[in-house]
C-alpha cells in the first residue's frame, strides 16, 4: 500500500512537489517560532522584563549546543535522502540505524558538557549579575531535558528526508498546544518562574519526539531489524562526515552570534532585552526562507541520489521564489513598523528605542538571509557540507569584526550591521558554490545556464 505521506521528488512537477512539501514544513516551522515567541511574550508580561532577558540570553548558548544536533540531524538526513532518491533501500535502512546509533551517543555528551560549563559560559558572555540566577535556573532545566530536542530534531529530518512533512507539523501542533497550557499555568497560577517555562518547554519537546517516532515505526521502507543496526565502519564515517560539517557551521556561526551577545550585554540590561525581542523577530521572520532552505535540502538531496540534476535547478527556481515573497513582506513589516513591534515584546521606553534603531536595518537586507538558506540547502544536498561549513567561519568572522569595531560608535545598530554583512559574506560563497557543483552536471546535455528555459513533459 502506498504511503501517502511520502514524497518521491524524483518523479513530477517540482513547483508541485514543493509546495505540497513546504506548507507543512513551514507551519511546523512556523507554530515552533511563533510558540517560542509566546512563550518568551509569556515569561516577559508574567515575569518582567528581567525575566524576558534572562530567557533571551540563553538564546545564543541553547542555538549553540541545539544548533550542533540540528546541523548533524539535517546532515545525516542528506544522506538518507539521497539513498531514497536512488532507490538504495537496504543502504537506507543502514543509514536510519546508524543515524539513531550517533544520535544516542551525541545526546549523552552534549547534555554532560552542556551542564557542566554552564555557569562558565554565562559568564563568558558577561551575563549581568541581576540575570545570572534565573539563567541558570532555566539553562539547567533545559539542557537536562536536551535528549528530547535531539530525539525530535533527528525524527524530524528522517521524516524530512523521506519526503513526510505533515508528521512533524501534526507534532508541532500538539506539542505547541501542550507547552503553551503549561507555560500560562506554571507561571500565572503556580507562580514558578523562569523554571516553569523551562519545565514547560521539555514536556512539549518530549510529546512531539513521541508522535514522530511513531510515525517512524510505521514506514515500511525504515523498518528497522537487528541487522541493520550492525552497521561497518564505512556507513558511520559518511553520516559524521556529512553531519559533523552541518553541525560544525551551526555551532561556529552560534559562536559568532554569542559574540555579539556578549558585547550587547556589556550595555546593560536594555541592551540585552532589546536584542533579545530583535533576535526573536529575526528568527520569526527568516521562518518562511528557512523553510524553502529545508525544502530544497530535501528536494535537492533525492535528485542528486537519483542523478536528476535538471531537477535540482527548477526546484532552485521554485525555492528562490517562496524567499523573494517572503522577503517582500516581512522586511517591508521591520522597515515600516519597527515601534509597533518593538511594543508587543518590551516596555521599558529605551528598550523600544534600541529595537527601533535595530529592525529597519536587517529588514532592508533580509533578503540575503532568505537567499542564503536556499543555495546553502542545495550545496549541502548536492554532498558537499564543507563549504557551508567554512562559509559559517566567514560569517563569525564578519560579525565579530563588525561589532568590534562598531558598537562603540553607533551602538546597537552595529549588532544589526554585524548581521548584514555576515549574511551578505556566506551568500556569495554558498552561490558561487552552487554555481560550481551544479553546472559541469547539466554541462553534457542541459546547457550551462541554471535558469535556463526548458520544456518537460511530467
Amino acid at each position: 500500500m502506498e504511503d501517502k505521506k511520502i514524497i518521491d521528488f524524483t518523479q513530477g512537477n517540482p513547483a508541485n512537489l514543493i509546495i505540497r512539501f513546504y506548507i507543512p514544513l513551514f507551519f511546523t516551522s512556523l507554530l515552533q517560532q511563533v510558540y517560542n515567541f509566546v512563550d518568551v511574550l509569556i515569561v516577559g508580561k508574567g515575569l518582567g522584563d528581567s525575566a524576558f532577558a534572562s530567557v533571551g540570553n540563553m538564546s545564543s548558548l541553547f542555538f549553540l549546543i541545539v544548533g550542533f544536533s540540528f546541523g548533524l540531524a539535517n546532515g545525516f538526513g542528506v544522506l538518507i535522502a539521497q539513498s531514497f532518491g536512488a532507490k538504495r533501500y537496504d543502504e537506507l535502512r543502514h543509514r536510519v540505524a546508524g543515524t539513531i546509533q550517533l544520535a544516542c551517543v551525541m545526546a549523552v555528551l552534549l547534555t554532560t558538557v552542556s551542564i557542566v560549563f554552564l555557569p562558565n559560559a554565562l559568564r563568558l558572555l558577561r551575563t549581568d549579575e541581576a540575570l545570572m540566577a534565573n539563567c541558570l535556573k532555566y539553562g539547567y532545566i533545559i539542557f537536562a531535558g536536551l535528549f528530547t530536542s535531539i530525539c525530535y530534531n533527528i525524527s524530524a529530518a528522517i521524516l524530512r528526508a523521506l519526503g513526510d512533512s505533515k508528521t512533524p507539523l501534526k507534532a508541532i501542533i500538539t506539542s505547541s498546544i501542550i507547552n503553551l497550557a503549561l507555560d500560562s499555568l506554571f507561571i500565572f497560577v503556580f507562580r514558578m518562574g523562569v523554571e516553569g517555562a523551562a519545565i514547560a518547554t521539555v514536556i512539549s519537546q518530549v510529546v512531539s519526539s513521541i508522535v514522530c517516532i511513531r510515525r517512524i515505526r510505521q514506514i515500511e521502507l525504515i523498518r528497522l531489524h537487528r541487522d541493520d543496526f550492525k552497521n561497518e565502519k564505512r556507513v558511520y564515517t559518511e553520516l559524521f562526515g556529512n553531519g559533523l560539517p552541518n553541525a560544525f557551521m551551526n555551532s561556529i556561526t552560534a559562536i559568532g552570534c554569542m559574540v555579539v551577545q556578549f558585547f550587547i550585554n556589556g550595555y546593560g540590561v536594555a541592551y540585552t532585552t532589546a536584542y533579545s525581542a530583535c533576535s526573536k523577530y529575526l528568527n520569526l521572520f527568516m521562518n518562511p526562507a528557512s523553510t524553502a532552505g529545508n525544502a530544497m535540502s530535501a528536494y535537492s538531496s533525492q535528485n542528486y541520489g537519483a542523478r536528476e540534476y535538471g531537477r535540482i535547478r527548477d526546484g532552485l527556481k521554485v525555492c528562490l521564489s517562496i524567499a523573494l515573497a517572503a522577503y517582500l513582506v516581512l522586511g517591508s513589516l521591520m522597515v515600516f513598523m519597527p515601534e509597533f513591534l518593538a511594543k508587543i515584546l518590551v516596555d521599558g521606553e529605551e528598550s523600544i528605542r534600541l529595537v527601533s534603531q535595530f529592525l529597519p536595518i536587517c529588514g532592508v537586507s533580509i533578503i540575503a538571509v532568505d537567499f542564503l538558506f536556499v543555495f546553502r540547502s542545495g550545496v549541502q544536498g548536492m554532498g558537499n557540507p564543507v563549504v557551508p561549513m567554512w562559509s559559517g567561519a566567514l560569517e563569525m568572522v564578519l560579525r565579530i569584526t563588525v561589532i568590534t569595531t562598531l558598537i562603540g560608535k553607533i551602538g546597537i545598530r552595529a549588532a544589526a550591521l554585524a548581521e548584514v554583512s555576515a549574511w551578505t559574506g556566506a551568500l556569495i560563497v554558498n552561490v558561487i558554490t552552487f554555481c560550481r557543483i551544479l553546472l559541469p552536471k547539466l554541462s553534457n546535455n542541459e546547457g550551462f545556464l541554471i535558469f535556463k528555459k526548458k520544456r518537460r513533459i511530467y
